[in-house]
């Protein structure tokens, strides 16, 4: 742990319990002092959360457990590397994906996109699920989509998906992270975040269309 001497706790936390304590702050007292009290409790805050993540990404749950373990390791091994002024939330998305990769390179049994959660982490104009987005008004996406998810269309759609886009992909629409989050997690721009995501769609829409076609009949 970091050796430099500083005060601590500093002034804006006071002597109020850990449980009301920032992420940040958190983090920052396990760099300073070790105290495995800060760590344990950023665990409790992100146990289900990024579990939750781990399993819908790799579609296991022995996968996702031994990722989420080594995620935390990693932020055991790795936390005089945070920098001040980022935010633990995404780094924490950072280390755990990083950790899914891993896992998926040792077992190619990749995880599925929720196919019905609603995203609102752009625009009004861009809120919808996936299958919204998928389809088009006019072609009643739903029910051909929903037919297409029976077939596992879908599910082999998002597989053959390069992994730049499905992971903007999963961390968009199954996690619900604001682009700007994706963007800090994955370490690029908000705009490629963008442009991957919209990527990913028009991808999906062609390997299901050459499929089964939407809309025609």
């Amino acid at each position: 742990m970091n050796s430099t001497i500083e005060q601590w706790p500093p002034d804006c936390i006071g002597s109020a319990p850990r449980a009301e304590w920032s992420d940040e702050d958190l983090l920052r007292e396990y760099q300073w002092t070790g105290q495995r009290k800060a760590f344990e409790e950023l665990v409790r805050r992100y146990e289900r959360e990024l579990y939750n993540y781990l399993r819908h990404y790799l579609g296991d749950a022995q996968m996702a457990e031994d990722a989420f373990q080594a995620t935390f390791l990693q932020v055991h091994l790795k936390c005089d590397q945070f920098e001040p002024g980022r935010k633990v939330r995404p780094w924490l998305y950072t280390v755990a994906t990083n950790q899914a990769i891993d896992a998926q390179r040792r077992n190619r049994r990749h995880r599925m996109v929720s196919l019905d959660r609603r995203f609102t982490g752009g625009s009004e104009d861009e809120e919808g699920t996936l299958v919204e987005m998928l389809g088009g008004q006019e072609s009643e996406p739903g029910a051909e989509i929903e037919r297409a998810e029976a077939r596992q269309d879908v599910r082999q759609a998002v597989d053959r998906l390069p992994d730049p886009l499905k992971h903007v992909l999963v961390l968009v629409y199954y996690q619900g992270l604001k682009y700007r989050e994706v963007a800090q997690a994955l370490g690029i721009p908000v705009g490629t975040v963008k442009s991957r995501l919209h990527a990913a769609i028009r991808k999906l829409e062609s390997f299901l269309n050459t499929t089964h076609p939407v809309g025609h009949g």
